[in-house]
């Protein structure tokens, strides 16, 4: 499986990104893309006190170099591109930032799939779902670290 180059800009989350500041999802660079038919995100924070956290799922999102920033928290995105988004572990649809408790940082994991499909998958489904629909449609994938801690 060839990797994919996935580039934030950043090696710590700006505030814009996160719930100190407007909360919006953060511009994803892909580079290597390889005869994909769709990408899918997954943002986690692997350093949560429960565990894993996803902040964001997102799929059938056209192939592109740039997934831009403020994407709208609908289940169904058509601008500024189109995106099926589900369910994080906020109970919410879209992209919800950083919001780690006090303390030292956390480190946020932003993963990037090239999928040989669009998955046949609604709008709002959970991480778990998402996971099963990409099961053996893989062509490639990549990621990228940021870390974001509360001010208090």
């Amino acid at each position: 499986m060839k990797n994919l180059e996935v580039k934030l800009g950043f090696a710590q989350v700006p505030v814009n990104h996160t719930c100190e500041g407007k909360d919006t999802s953060p511009k994803i660079e892909v580079h290597g893309l390889n005869n994909a038919a769709s990408l899918a995100v997954i943002v986690d924070d692997i350093d949560a006190p429960r565990g894993t956290f996803t902040h964001w799922i997102a799929w059938n999102i056209e192939p592109q170099e740039i997934i831009p920033e403020g994407i709208p928290r609908d289940a169904s995105v058509q601008r500024p591109i189109r995106a099926t988004q589900g369910v994080n572990s906020f109970g919410e649809i879209g992209y919800w930032g950083p919001c780690p408790p006090p303390g030292r940082p956390h480190r946020y994991i932003f993963r990037v799939y090239g999928l040989d499909r669009m998955l046949n998958l609604s709008a709002g489904a959970a991480r778990q779902e998402l996971e099963r629909a990409m099961q053996g449609h893989v062509l490639q994938q990549g990621e990228a670290m940021a870390t974001f801690g509360s001010s208090g």
